[in-house]
């Protein structure tokens, strides 16, 4: 994923490791996604619009 915001975005992301499931997206400071709000994961093409 971090290769396609890249690609597409021309931003550098970070992949912070955690546990017990947590996949958060921030941006800027503020939580953009949430898979323990959405209850699933998100799609690579739903980060990057997130992120536009």
């Amino acid at each position: 994923m971090a290769a396609a915001i890249k690609d597409r975005l021309g931003l550098d992301s970070e992949l912070v490791k955690g546990g017990g499931g947590v996949f958060d997206v921030e941006a800027d400071g503020r939580l953009i996604f949430s898979k323990g709000e959405a209850g699933r994961f998100p799609g690579e093409d739903e980060v990057i619009e997130l992120l536009s």
